[in-house]
C-alpha cells in the first residue's frame, strides 16, 4: 500500500534556543516540540500532515507558521490566540550528547487552544483524519477541560474509522501530580490503536518493572499495537519479540530521537509495512537524527525517510 494518508499531529511547538555548533559563544534560535518534530518527519516521509495547535499574532508566531509550511505541513488547524505567544525552551547538551531543557511555557498560546472559538472548525476537520497523533505532553499543557476535549477528539476519530497513535512522553514538571498524569495517560491509551511508550518514561510514571509489564498495561486497556521503545536496546514489538537497533552510533544530540522513531514507524505502518519493518525504519531515522544537532535536523538527501515519490502515491481517503 502506497496511499498518502491524512495525518493530524496535535500538541505544542515552541521556540528553541540551542548552543552554537563547535563550542562557539551564543545561542541560535529554531523550533521544536515532540509532536511537531514527529509532524516534520512524517511530512518529509511523504504523508499529508496537518499540525493542530495555537499560536499568537506576533512575528515569532508568523515565523513558526512559515517554517512549518516550508516543511509541507498544513497549518489550517492552527488557531490564533489574541494575547498569548509561543512557548520557549533552551537545550543544554553534555559531552555524551544527553540534553537537558529549561522552559518558559506557562502562558503559551497552545495551552489555551481549545478555548479559542476558531478551534471548533479545526476539530471538525481533524475528526476526518486517517490518523490522529498526540502525546502525554500534548495533554499535560492543557487545562482539565482541554484534556477532556482532546479525548473527545480522539474518540471521534476512532468512531469515524480513523486511527489514533499515542506516546506517553512523561515530563513531571508539567503535571500537577503523578496521579493526574497516570489518569490522563490511561484515558488516552484506551482510545489508541497504536501505542509508542518509552520504558524510561513508564518506569518513572508508574514504576513499571520491565517492558513486558508496560506492554501488558497498555494492551490491557485496549491498545492493540504497542511498541515499547528501549533506547540503545532497540524496542519490544507487540508480540514480545525484541527489535535491536540495526547500527550502533555515537550520538551528537539525542533531542527528538523518540519523535523521529515514532514518525518513521507511523509513516511505514500507514503505507502497509509490517510492524517489524516499521520498527526498523524507526531505528534508522532515530539513529540518523542523533548524529545531527537539534531536535529537527536540517534536510539532508542521505536521511533515511524511505519516501515514495509523490507521483507514485494514490489519492487519500476522501
Amino acid at each position: 500500500m502506497t496511499e498518502v494518508r491524512r495525518i493530524v499531529c496535535l500538541g505544542e511547538c515552541m521556540l528553541e534556543l540551542s548552543r552554537q555548533p563547535g563550542g562557539a559563544e551564543g545561542w541560535r534560535m529554531g523550533f521544536g516540540g515532540d509532536t511537531l518534530n514527529t509532524a516534520v518527519h512524517l511530512s518529509r516521509s511523504g504523508h499529508r500532515v496537518s499540525y493542530m495547535t495555537a499560536l499568537g499574532s506576533c512575528p515569532f508566531s508568523e515565523n513558526l507558521r512559515r517554517a512549518w509550511e516550508s516543511e509541507g505541513i498544513d497549518c489550517s488547524l492552527v488557531a490564533t490566540h489574541p494575547t498569548r505567544r509561543p512557548g520557549l525552551y533552551a537545550i543544554s547538551t553534555n559531552l555524551e550528547g544527553e540534553r537537558s531543557f529549561t522552559y518558559w511555557r506557562e502562558s503559551s498560546a497552545a495551552r489555551a487552544m481549545f478555548e479559542i472559538s476558531e478551534i471548533e472548525e479545526a476539530i471538525a476537520k481533524a475528526e476526518a483524519a486517517d490518523l490522529l497523533y498526540f502525546s502525554l505532553i500534548s495533554m499535560a499543557i492543557l487545562p482539565p477541560q482541554g484534556r477532556r476535549d482532546l479525548i473527545l477528539l480522539a474518540k471521534a476519530v476512532r468512531e469515524a474509522g480513523g486511527l489514533v497513535a499515542f506516546d506517553s512522553n512523561y515530563r513531571p514538571l508539567l503535571w500537577e501530580s503523578r496521579e493526574a498524569a497516570q489518569y490522563w495517560r490511561d484515558q488516552a491509551i484506551a482510545l489508541a490503536n497504536i501505542g509508542l511508550p518509552t520504558f524510561e518514561d513508564e518506569a518513572q510514571l508508574c514504576d513499571a518493572r520491565d517492558e513486558v509489564a508496560v506492554a501488558a498495561h497498555w494492551q490491557g486497556l485496549g491498545c492493540e499495537e504497542v511498541i515499547v521503545k528501549l533506547g540503545a536496546r532497540g524496542c519490544m514489538l507487540p508480540d514480545g519479540n525484541a527489535c535491536a537497533v540495526p547500527l550502533a552510533v555515537t550520538p551528537v544530540d539525542t533531542s527528538g530521537a523518540g519523535d523521529a522513531f515514532n514518525a518513521a514507524y507511523l509513516a511505514a505502518r500507514m503505507r502497509g509495512a509490517s510492524v517489524l519493518e516499521s520498527a526498523l525504519a524507526g531505528h534508522r531515522l532515530a539513529g540518523w537524527c542523533v548524529m545531527h544537532p537539534g531536535a529537527i535536523p536540517q534536510r539532508d538527501p542521505s536521511a533515511p525517510y524511505g519516501r515514495t515519490e509523490p507521483n507514485a502515491l494514490a489519492e487519500p481517503r476522501r
